[in-house]
């Protein structure tokens, strides 16, 4: 199979549908090999409405970031032959609203890089070409730009990319493996986020952290806003910034 990635810039144009009268519609959710962000399985466990700890138990597989040394989770296949997505049946998406990041941007991919002096991101952007894809040949036209904000992905990036400077604070100040404890802050922190405001208000996980009334208000029901002081405290508890 051959793939290609053609850089594009944001306000460039490309061609792309995916519709069940597309012949390939579903094969992308096959072969499954998909990386989940915190942002991810926020909206995944409430769309499932289940808690962020069974869904890590039912749906995904926890790995060790070979660069990164962060833990990682990647969603679990289905038993069938075919390593299925556990949310594609044949009409599409059962989950379609809450998707994950990767599905959204598809076929485009984003990187990004922060100024270590301003923390400014660029943002780079490449169009996927895959032989199983054929959503490009007779699709709609449209810019990336016009993409990001047709698949909601703006608050998507916002809170991966949040991850991203944790990873690379991890590289530059501690490149070394994570120890245990610091591996199960992490994860707890970052992916389990019913249990960390379980232990933040039953077992005073911030006594020693500044927060104000008002986010601790706000956090014991906005998961958006927890995920965004988990972000924070673990900047603290990993590398005292």
């Amino acid at each position: 199979m051959t793939n290609d990635m053609i850089p594009i810039g944001i306000d460039e144009p490309f061609k792309f549908s995916c519709s069940k009268q597309v012949d390939c519609f579903n094969a992308c959710c096959r072969d499954l090999n998909q990386f989940l962000y915190p942002y991810d399985i926020l909206r995944l466990k409430n769309r499932l409405g289940i808690s962020s700890g069974d869904f890590l138990k039912e749906y995904t597989i926890r790995h060790m970031g070979p660069e990164s040394g962060f833990p990682v989770i990647t969603l679990k296949a289905s038993t069938s032959s075919n390593l299925e997505c556990p949310f594609v049946t044949p009409d599409g998406c059962s989950v379609y609203d809450d998707r994950p990041s990767s599905c959204r941007v598809y076929p485009i991919a984003r990187a990004i890089s922060r100024s270590r002096e301003t923390g400014k991101i660029t943002e780079y952007y490449a169009i996927i070409k895959e032989e199983h894809c054929h959503g490009s040949k007779d699709g709609k036209t449209r810019t990336v730009r016009e993409w990001i904000e047709n698949q909601g992905l703006s608050e998507y990036n916002e809170m991966n990319d949040m991850l991203m400077e944790l990873i690379s604070l991890k590289n530059r100040l501690n490149p070394e493996p994570l120890d245990l404890a610091s591996q199960h802050l992490f994860q707890t922190a970052m992916y389990d986020l019913d249990k960390f405001r379980s232990n933040i208000f039953e077992k005073g996980l911030l006594d020693n952290f500044e927060v104000d009334d008002e986010t601790l208000n706000i956090i014991k029901t906005d998961d958006t806003e927890l995920l965004k002081l988990a972000c924070r405290w673990v900047k603290k508890a990993l590398f005292n910034m």
